[in-house]
Parts: C-alpha cells; sequence; structure tokens
C-alpha cells in the first residue's frame, strides 16, 4: 500500500498549519495580505511616532526612577515582538506613564536606593508581567479586561495622573523632594519653593507650554520632539548646563545585550506581586485602548491574543535591558491620525529609537531633564478625560463616588493597594447590581406589543387573578432570597385574589443550586396560598438546569410556557380552582 494520503491532502496540512501560525502570530497574517498602498503611510506613521517614542520613552524611564537609555532600550524589540504576536493592527506599546509610575512606588522601594539592583529588579518584574499575560493567554482569561468598570479605572487614572505631576515637580521645578510618596512629595515641594531654581522652571514651563500649544493646534505634530529637541538647542548654545539646568548625562554607547536580569529567585519572588499588579493595568489598558482604534477602523482584537501580543513585548523588554511596558493611548493615535494601516508602523518606530541610539548618542545626553519632566506632565493631563467624568455625573452619582473612592485609596494607600481596591470596587459593584437587580410586575398596553412593567408604562393592565413578574438578572446565592422576599412582596401588595404567579424568565440567563432550593420554597409556599406558579420565555441552558436538577419534575412539564401569551391564554383557559387544563 502506498504511504501517500490521497490527492490534497498535502494542501489541506499547509492550510491548517497556515491557519494555526496565523492564529499565533497575527502579524504574519497581515503581512501575507499586506496591500502596497499600505506602505507608504504605515512608514510616514512609523517615523512620525518614532520621533514622539524617543522623548517619551526617556521620560517614562525617569518617571520610573531609571536611567533615560532604560526607555530606549524598551522601545526596539517588544515593539517588533508585538507586532507578530499582537492582534492589534494600530496599537503602539512600549514605556508608559501608568506602569512607570508603578515601578517606582511598588519596585523601586525593593532595591533600597540600589540602581544596580533597582535596573535588574525592573528587568524581572519585565518578565514576571510576561509570565502573568503568558499564563493569562493559556487559561484564555482576556474577561479580566472587563472586571475594571468605567467610573474605576477613571478614578485610577486621575490618581497616577496626580502621581505623575508630583514626582516631576522637583525636575521641573529644581526644589529638592526628597520622598517618593504623593502626600509627602506635595509637602516637600510646597515647603521648598524657597529653593526653587528658576532658569530650571523657566525652561520646563517653556516646554510644557510648547507641548500643550502643539497639542491644541495641530494634534498630529510630534510635539515632544519639537518641544524637547528645541529645549536641548537652547541648553547647548548658551551653555545653560553649567549654569545649574540638570541633563540626561552620560548614555552607554550601543544597543543592550540580551540576557536574563542579574536579579536572584529571592528577589524575583519579592517583585511578583507588584508586576502581577502591573499585569493587570497595562492589560486593561491595552484593552480599552486596542478596541477603541480597532472599532473606529472596521477590524477586531481578540482579547485572549492581545494577552500573549502583552507577554511577548515584555518578555522582549526583560531581555534587552528595559522596563515593564504596556499601551500608549498617546502614540496610537498619533501612528492613527497620520495614516496607521498595520503592525509595520511599530517596526519602523522601533527602527527611529534604533538609528537614535547608534548615531545621535551625544544629542540625547544633553537632553534637558526639566523637558523630559514637562513631557510626563503633559502625558498626565492627557490621562484626565474630563469629558468622561462629567458623564459619569449625568449617569448617576454613584458612578462618580466610585471613581472618586478609587482615586483617593491610590493616592492614600498607594499604587499597588490601590489596583486592588479598584479591581475590589469593579467586582463588589457586579455582585451589588446582581445581587438587587431590577424586576417588575408586568402588564398589558393598548398600543405596544407585550408585556411591559406597569410602573414605567401607566397604561398598562394586569389581568385580574394573574401576576406577571419580571426579575432582571441570573439567579445566584446572592439574590436568591431577595427574589423570594421581592415575589411575596408583590404578592401580599395584590389587590386581588390572586391565582396564578407567572414568571418571565427571559433575563435569568442561569441558576444555581441555592437559586433552585429558593425556587422550590418559593413554589411549596405559593402552593399553600393556592396559587399556581408557572414559567416562561425560559432559555434553553436555564430549561437544561432546570430539567437536571429534577425542579422540572417538581413542578410539572405543563407549568412551563415558551411565552408569555401563551401562559396567559393558558391562565384564561385554566380549570376549576385555577388548575392548568
Amino acid at each position: 500500500m502506498s504511504g501517500h494520503g490521497p490527492p490534497g491532502t498535502v494542501t489541506i496540512m499547509a492550510v491548517t498549519e497556515r491557519s494555526v501560525l496565523d492564529r499565533l502570530l497575527p502579524g504574519i497574517a497581515c503581512a501575507r495580505s499586506y496591500e502596497p498602498g499600505w506602505l507608504r503611510p504605515d512608514i510616514i506613521a512609523g517615523l512620525t511616532v518614532g520621533a514622539v517614542l524617543v522623548p517619551q520613552s526617556m521620560a517614562y524611564a525617569e518617571l520610573a526612577g531609571l536611567p533615560a537609555v532604560v526607555g530606549l532600550y524598551a522601545s526596539v524589540l517588544p515593539l517588533v515582538l508585538y507586532a507578530l504576536f499582537g492582534s492589534s493592527r494600530q496599537l503602539m506599546v512600549g514605556p508608559e506613564s501608568t506602569t512607570a509610575v508603578m515601578l517606582a512606588t511598588t519596585v523601586a522601594p525593593l532595591a533600597a536606593g540600589d540602581p544596580s539592583l533597582y535596573l535588574a529588579l525592573a528587568g524581572a518584574a519585565a518578565l514576571v508581567v510576561a509570565g502573568v499575560c503568558a499564563l493569562g493567554a493559556i487559561a484564555r482569561l482576556g474577561f479580566i479586561a472587563d472586571l475594571l468598570s468605567r467610573p474605576v479605572l477613571l478614578g485610577y487614572l486621575a490618581a497616577v495622573a496626580l502621581i505623575m505631576v508630583a514626582s516631576q515637580l522637583g525636575r521641573l521645578t529644581g526644589v529638592p523632594i526628597g520622598s517618593d510618596e504623593f502626600v509627602t512629595q506635595i509637602a516637600d515641594f510646597f515647603g521648598g519653593l524657597d529653593a526653587i531654581d528658576w532658569p530650571t522652571t523657566a525652561l520646563g514651563l517653556s516646554v510644557l507650554s510648547v507641548l500643550l500649544v502643539v497639542r491644541w493646534r495641530s494634534p498630529r505634530a510630534p510635539g515632544a520632539l519639537i518641544a524637547v529637541v528645541a529645549a536641548t538647542a537652547v541648553v547647548a548654545l548658551f551653555d545653560l548646563e553649567s549654569e545649574g539646568i540638570a541633563v540626561v548625562g552620560s548614555i552607554p554607547a550601543g544597543l543592550p545585550s540580551l540576557g536574563l536580569p542579574a536579579a536572584g529567585i529571592g528577589q524575583i519572588a519579592e517583585v511578583i506581586p507588584a508586576a502581577a499588579a502591573i499585569a493587570i493595568v497595562a492589560y486593561t489598558d491595552n484593552m480599552l485602548t486596542s478596541r477603541a482604534f480597532a472599532s473606529r477602523n472596521g477590524y477586531e482584537v481578540d482579547a485572549n491574543q492581545e494577552l500573549a501580543g502583552l507577554a511577548a513585548a515584555n518578555l522582549a523588554a526583560g531581555f534587552s535591558g528595559g522596563l515593564a511596558i504596556g499601551s500608549s493611548a498617546s502614540r496610537t493615535a498619533i501612528g492613527d491620525a497620520v495614516g496607521s494601516r498595520t503592525q509595520l508602523t511599530g517596526v519602523v518606530a522601533a527602527g527611529v529609537v534604533v538609528v537614535v541610539v547608534l548615531w545621535l548618542r551625544p544629542v540625547l545626553e544633553v537632553f534637558p531633564q526639566a523637558a523630559l519632566a514637562a513631557v510626563v506632565i503633559d502625558a498626565a493631563f492627557r490621562l484626565v478625560d474630563l469629558g468622561e467624568i462629567r458623564r459619569l455625573v449625568l449617569v448617576g452619582r454613584s458612578e462618580l463616588v466610585l471613581s472618586l473612592v478609587t482615586l483617593a485609596g491610590v493616592l492614600v494607600v498607594g499604587i499597588l493597594a490601590g489596583v486592588l481596591i479598584a479591581v475590589g470596587l469593579s467586582v463588589a459593584v457586579i455582585v451589588a447590581r446582581t445581587a438587587r437587580p431590577h424586576d417588575a410586575v408586568l402588564g398589558r398596553t393598548p398600543d405596544i406589543d407585550g408585556w411591559h412593567s406597569i410602573e414605567r408604562f401607566e397604561d398598562a393592565e394586569t389581568i385580574p387573578g394573574l401576576v406577571v413578574y419580571r426579575f432582571d438578572a441570573p439567579l445566584f446565592f446572592a439574590n436568591a432570597s431577595y427574589f423570594k422576599r421581592q415575589v411575596l412582596g408583590v404578592l401580599d401588595r395584590s389587590p386581588d385574589d390572586i391565582e396564578w404567579f407567572l414568571l418571565d424568565a427571559e433575563a435569568i440567563s442561569l441558576v444555581d443550586s441555592t437559586a433552585l432550593r429558593t425556587m422550590v420554597e418559593l413554589v411549596d409556599e405559593l402552593d399553600e396560598r393556592e396559587i399556581v406558579f408557572v414559567l416562561a420565555r425560559a432559555r434553553d441552558r436555564l430549561r437544561d438546569m432546570m430539567d437536571r436538577a429534577g425542579f422540572t419534575g417538581e413542578i410539572g412539564a405543563d407549568h412551563f410556557f415558551p411565552t408569555t401569551r401563551a401562559a396567559v391564554q393558558a391562565f384564561m383557559e385554566r380549570g376549576p380552582g385555577g388548575r392548568i387544563s
């Protein structure tokens, strides 16, 4: 017999292998379908993003308490790896303000002032973030991005913005600030105003003004590059370094060698809690940004593949002397505004960084610290979304309270604890809203088909002897008793003698064992009151659960109806004593 398969087998196998590769490496799939017309806008967008990336990455590294060059190292291989593994065509990864602040406040204290140890711990944190994201991708935990509600995220980002501004006040003004905590940084600043360095302050505020004006007048322009290069030229021409203007200083020649950070197992273990928090925040920000631009440009992103992309990018950062990274909404927006079409934009931006590191190092060394501080403060302003905050107030006071509690928590107890507070608040909100959901007694309206809340529709009419009731949430242990109390309360308040209680189960997508037990108790109590319990519009999944648990058999399969109308018709045709005829 021949060992060859039937004709076409090889082709099918090749197609299957290609589809698997495309799923694992979305960048390869995009390259296969790349259109020639995309090349020019991708290159222009990459050059523009690269021009912004250089000063931003240096500024964010300094924000994290690391040498500026570390930010550049974290802007090369991570962009290339994300271009291969990430599912977003436009997302720009790299050093980012939120992760930089989290590193400075949670990982830096572990180094106890040792710069070389902190550098190793920063690289180790990137590797741990990569590991957390990789495990999340394998376990299909992409839904985690949905755990942080929008109010909580807005409060968290506003707190991070304030921390960023406070951390840069010393560099911007020359006022000595010795603390790493937000409250004491503010106290140190106002207590040391008599030591303000006016040339440094003038330079920093000038750069900040240029950034704000450029963003207002020409959002597509590389404002950070324009402002920082202009400030550097002024410092060099007038020899302001000799007048006390602080600059970046010496930068190692060449690109970093690849290798593991010089941190021991015990030290890496100490970094795990902080790195896990960084991973959660970075991934949430990643999904918010990537989904926004995917929706705007008509393509989809895969939540689990984004975990893989973030894992690959942080792995590259950890092995190339960088720091833990996330996604940048500002650089993504710049690329999109200039015409970015695919992941090639990020690769071109990485190439810009390589050119700068290899051949423009002397220019980087005289970048003024005050200018980089202005870049960070400008980025902090971008984190505060006043329009969204106004919408929160309009939606409801509870939404605003959530934001303010999160903001206060992050400022008072720190970033790491603040992240846990944010996640806990989000989960608590989900549980609270599901534990006490909306419910309604339903009636018929003359002009609208179907059954609707009698509280919302004044002309809705009920049928004497029948209560039609809707519960707008899954039934589980946290709301089962509430459900029973609500039903009995409705029946107790009814002016009529009730014969049938009809549960509209459309919104009840699932039940657990506690809820089923409670429903059995409710049916028994209704039997004592000589009220027939019937159920309409139960979804297939709910029916299957009730069948397996024996609930269907207990109340009788004839007590289930496909529609509310069918159940009402059965009520109208009921037999003596309200029995189902």
